[in-house]
């Protein structure tokens, strides 16, 4: 019985803190591994935080087109019920390509352009 009220307790605090969480957009940081350098094998990755609802959508493009292969972070989350997500998959940067992430959140989607360092 203890353990049944306590389970009942845990359920309410969890439903009382999802009803306070708002809708938040996600803030997005797209970065390398390593300074980018023309010809030399990195990783591209995608940082997403602070969204609320938990549903997202995060794709890696090289010149518009998914890249494949990209791993992503177990979803987690925040004391403020706010969600973060890293996505990353293996590239090699050349002059000739762009590379990507968009983030698709609550019907929005928005792409942001990796900036090489070079």
């Amino acid at each position: 019985m203890k353990a049944f009220v306590c389970a009942v307790v845990v359920g309410l605090l969890w439903l009382a803190a999802l009803s306070t969480a708002k809708e938040a957009s996600p803030k997005v940081q797209v970065y390398s591994r390593k300074p980018g350098e023309f010809g030399k094998p990195n990783t591209f990755i995608c940082h997403v935080s602070g969204f609320h609802p938990p549903e997202i959508k995060i794709d890696l493009l090289s010149n518009g087109q998914e890249i494949p292969g990209a791993k992503q972070t177990d979803l987690a989350f925040e004391e403020n019920w706010h969600y973060h997500l890293t996505r990353h998959v293996p590239f090699t940067p050349s002059s000739d390509a762009v590379f990507a992430c968009r983030v698709t959140h609550l019907g929005n989607t928005k792409t942001y352009t990796w900036e090489t360092d070079m």
